[in-house]
């Protein structure tokens, strides 16, 4: 889940399965009930309709954390710059960043910090597609050390530079749960 109305929807499919949801965040949704495993196929079922899937698995559970806690630092709380990637996901998740950083690399087959460059590029894209700031003030809330490097950056991701994407003005734009995917 990767936006409000993503956990909206999922506390909508809880309640209307008849469960209690307690809290639903980025990629966990806690119920009151204890369930067994037929409501758990049910609610797979349901949500694998609506286009979520539902991790039972610890290691993809750890793995949609990641993804989730890096889409919500890049795209809603704009890569704030007081905050260094490792640390801020070993203690959003809990877990040493390099276990962490190995689990992902060997299950999506890119690094973390690859990963971040990619949510950081797509959120770049959106704010040049929406022609509300100019480069620079977009190097600057994206915590890019100059126009230049951002540039540099982009055109290594996209293959074009951003003067190139903002004439296209085309709609490149991805799902955030579908970048590096």
């Amino acid at each position: 889940m990767v936006c409000d109305r993503c956990k909206a929807a999922v506390t909508n499919v809880l309640k209307n399965l008849g469960l209690t949801p307690v809290s639903v965040e980025l990629g966990i949704a806690n119920i009151a009930e204890v369930i067994d495993k037929g409501k758990v196929d049910e609610i797979s079922s349901v949500l694998n309709d609506l286009g979520f899937e539902l991790l039972e698995d610890k290691q993809k559970q750890t793995i949609d954390r990641i993804k989730s806690e890096i889409i919500e630092l890049v795209h809603y709380r704009d890569n704030r710059s007081d905050v260094n990637l490792s640390t801020y996901l070993a203690d959003k998740l809990g877990t040493d960043y390099s276990a962490l950083s190995k689990l992902f690399s060997e299950s999506m087959g890119m690094t973390i910090e690859k990963y971040f460059i990619l949510q950081k590029i797509e959120r770049v894209k959106e704010l040049i597609f929406y022609d509300e700031m100019s480069l620079g003030e977009i190097a600057i809330k994206m915590n890019y050390s100059s126009t230049a490097y951002l540039s540099t950056q982009f055109k290594s991701v996209t293959g074009m530079t951003p003067s190139q994407f903002k004439a296209m003005r085309k709609k490149d734009l991805k799902q955030l749960d579908k970048v590096g995917v």
